[in-house]
């Protein structure tokens, strides 16, 4: 993963964009996170390999994901064509065996940026595919079930002419993502180690929550229970009250913990001084009492 600049990055992305799609572009990630901590600090930057950009509503995605896509192609953005992204598939080829939309832009390789949209309801369970048609052939956009709470109230970037997912909200869509710590790892290294996913995104939710100011994450859990409330109607209390559990277990284990402080200073965090593990137990600690407590005990009411 390589240092890039927040603005200069969703600069490049925003310019890119057709203009009809992008209120349909929703950025997010550890790029719209960084912009909003520090995007105007040219001196501040971020460690990432992709940037996510969420196509929403479900009604539009495919018509945008198809426009932007052909577009950037059009305009010298390549394809990744790295592990299973190397070709486009046919009429004949599954949804989800086809490979998602990953584009690095034309003047270096540095990120790539990958489309995806929301699930169809809250009934979604797991990665789902919607297929979408380009110039060489068929390719799919990817959808996760909690992927809609990054939609969620997202915040205009008025001088970019385009949308960043709220960090609170990415922060919750991982908490819920990863209710238990899984062995599944990164499909690539994080500064020379493979760590699991699970605690790469729960890292994340704790680098958030340091970067937020003083007494942000008493906020948190008014907009975490709106989003719910709306995006999963008949669930949101079940959820809602198990909110908890992932970041729980990832406290209760020392290796865990020293993982996702590896992904937290070597990502979000790689321009925020030395934080140290000690310093991320505490900011879990206060995430669990301000925001994710009061959520469950509203859940249990």
């Amino acid at each position: 993963m390589k240092l890039v600049s927040p603005a200069k990055v969703l600069a490049q992305v925003a310019s890119a964009i057709p203009a009809d799609c992008r209120q349909h572009v929703i950025v997010i990630g550890s790029l719209a996170a960084g912009y909003q901590f520090f995007g105007d600090n040219d001196a501040q930057a971020v460690r990432t390999k992709d940037v996510g950009c969420v196509l929403a509503p479900r009604i539009a995605a495919v018509h945008a994901g198809e426009s932007t896509a052909q577009t950037l192609l059009d305009a010298g953005w390549r394809r990744c064509s790295a592990g299973r992204w190397d070709k486009p598939g046919t009429e004949d080829t599954p949804d989800d065996e086809l490979s998602a939309v990953r584009l690095y832009p034309p003047d270096n390789d540095d990120w790539f940026l990958e489309l995806l949209t929301v699930p169809e309801s809250e009934h979604d369970q797991g990665k789902k595919w919607t297929r979408i048609k380009l110039s060489d052939g068929y390719y799919a956009l990817p959808s996760f079930r909690f992927l809609s709470l990054t939609a969620f109230e997202p915040l205009d970037i008025a001088e970019l002419g385009i949308r960043c997912a709220r960090s609170e909200m990415m922060a919750l869509a991982n908490l819920l993502e990863h209710p238990v710590i899984k062995d599944d790892p990164m499909s690539s290294e994080i500064a020379g180690r493979v760590i699991k996913r699970s605690n790469k995104d729960l890292g994340r939710i704790l680098a958030i929550a340091r970067l937020s100011a003083e007494g942000a994450l008493e906020t948190w859990t008014e907009r975490w229970a709106r989003a719910l409330q709306q995006e999963f109607p008949s669930q949101w209390k079940t959820i809602a009250v198990k909110a908890g559990s992932g970041l729980r277990a990832l406290l209760a284990s020392a290796n865990d913990l020293e993982e996702a402080h590896h992904a937290c200073i070597n990502g979000l965090l790689a321009s925020a001084g030395n934080v140290t593990i000690e310093q991320l137990d505490i900011v879990a600690e206060q995430v669990l009492v301000d925001a994710i407590e009061p959520l469950e005990k509203l859940a249990q009411a």
